[in-house]
C-alpha cells in the first residue's frame, strides 16, 4: 500500500473550518499521481504513450472532518487491474490516527481520443503488487 502527505490549506477550507466536501477529490487524485509516480513515472508519461485514465466512477465515505493545518495520510492501493478497468482504493487519517475519509475510485483506460484501450501490461505488471481486491468503501 502506497501513502503519501499532506498538509490542509486554508484554501481548501470551508468557513466552518473544514476541507469542502469536493475538494477531497482533489487529494484522491493528488495520492494517484504520486502513487503512480512511485511505480516508476509520472502519469504524464502514460499520457505521451497515448493512455489516459479517467474517472468513470468514484464512492466516498466521510467518516470525520478534516480542518486547517492538519496533517493527512492517504493510502492508496490498487483494487483492479486488467482489461480496459483500473480501480483504486483510498483511505485517509490525520495526525491523530483518526479515519476522515475511505473511497474508492473507477477508471478505464482510454486513449487520448477516448478510445477504450486495454491496459499496458507494464503498467498492470507494476501494480500486481499493490493489489489488494476488497474495497473499504
Amino acid at each position: 500500500m502506497f501513502q503519501c502527505t499532506h498538509r490542509v490549506t486554508y484554501a481548501e477550507c470551508t468557513v466552518g473550518d473544514h476541507i469542502y466536501h469536493a475538494r477531497y477529490l482533489d487529494l484522491l487524485e493528488a495520492a494517484r499521481g504520486e502513487f503512480m509516480r512511485a511505480l516508476g513515472g509520472p502519469v504524464l508519461a502514460w499520457q505521451d504513450a497515448d493512455y489516459i485514465f479517467p474517472v468513470i466512477e468514484a464512492r466516498l465515505r466521510y467518516r470525520y472532518p478534516a480542518r486547517y493545518d492538519d496533517v493527512l495520510t492517504i493510502e492508496v492501493w490498487t483494487t483492479l487491474a486488467e482489461g480496459v478497468r483500473l480501480n483504486f482504493g483510498h483511505r485517509m487519517v490525520n495526525q491523530d490516527g483518526k479515519l476522515i475519509l475511505e473511497a474508492e475510485t473507477f477508471h478505464a483506460c482510454t486513449s487520448r481520443g477516448e478510445k477504450l484501450k486495454r491496459l499496458p501490461a507494464e503498467l498492470v505488471e507494476q501494480l500486481q503488487p499493490h493489489v489488494k481486491a476488497e474495497s473499504r468503501v
